[in-house]
């Protein structure tokens, strides 16, 4: 596999005709949004997460304290 560099790449765009410089220009776009913009997150993916703060807690008992500490 032969490496080319940025600079011999270069050289060779600027040869190209406008258009095709467009064109170019409008697939190294596509190329590199796909690579860098991330798709869609789900709030799904948060199920679950931090669970192993709350596995040695009673939920009622928290409950119940918090709403103590409302009434001061």
């Amino acid at each position: 596999m032969s490496t080319v560099s940025y600079d011999e790449i270069l050289k060779r765009i600027q040869h190209l005709e406008p258009a095709d410089q467009l064109r170019l220009l409008e697939d190294l776009e596509t190329i590199v949004r796909r690579q860098v913009i991330q798709p869609p997150r789900s709030i799904l993916e948060l199920q679950g997460l931090g669970k192993e703060i709350w596995s040695h807690i009673d939920a009622q008992e928290y409950v119940d304290q918090e709403r103590d500490s409302w009434n001061g």
